[in-house]
This record gives structure tokens, C-alpha cells and sequence, in this order.
């Protein structure tokens, strides 16, 4: 089984491909504080209820796609409605990110 997966990240306006392994860290969220040192990013550690972590998002598949748990109350609650709008900590590194676009909102 292939483990590896690739996806594009836009911060500050530039574009960088992240390739990594499945599992390697507990979500999106890890993974984006790990590879671009961002400050006040995830302050609640993952539990979906800050929404310190805002990304936008493209090309997610599968079970990734879909919102669960804490994710649409927090978003709803932030004023955030759109469906590609989303909590990085709700979300596993899995092949469902595989070729996405994820942009950190500032």
C-alpha cells in the first residue's frame, strides 16, 4: 500500500507541494503548523472550536469532503458558509487530500 500522498499549500501568496506519509501527523493542522511555523494557529489543539485553523480548500474527496463534529457549528459561527471553507484540524491526512489545493486564511 502506498502511504505517500501530495498536495499543493498557499501561504502569503506563494504556492508549495507538501509531500508526506499518512499518519505521520494527527491532521492538516499539525502538518501546517510543522512546515510553516504559524503563529496563533490551532489555539484550541485540535478540537475544532477556535477556528484558528480557517483553510480553503479544493480538489478534497471522499469522507474529507464532508463536515462533521464541531467543524459546521464553529464555521457557522464565525460567519463562515461557504462548503469549501474549512477547519484544518477536522481534517485526517488521508488519500482524500491527494493533488488538493489547500489555502491558509489569514
Amino acid at each position: 500500500m502506498d502511504n505517500h500522498i501530495k498536495f499543493t499549500v498557499i501561504a502569503d501568496g506563494s504556492e508549495q507541494i507538501i509531500e508526506t506519509n499518512i499518519g505521520k501527523y494527527r491532521n492538516l493542522m499539525s502538518l501546517l503548523k510543522d512546515e510553516f511555523y504559524l503563529d496563533s494557529f490551532g489555539e484550541c489543539g485540535g478540537v475544532g472550536r477556535c477556528a484558528t485553523c480557517i483553510i480553503k480548500t479544493s480538489g478534497i474527496t471522499g469522507n474529507s469532503a464532508i463536515k462533521d463534529r464541531n467543524e459546521p457549528t464553529t464555521l457557522s459561527r464565525m460567519g463562515y458558509k461557504e462548503d469549501n471553507i474549512r477547519l484544518s484540524c477536522q481534517l485526517l491526512i488521508t488519500k482524500d487530500l491527494e493533488g488538493s489545493n489547500i489555502e491558509i486564511i489569514d
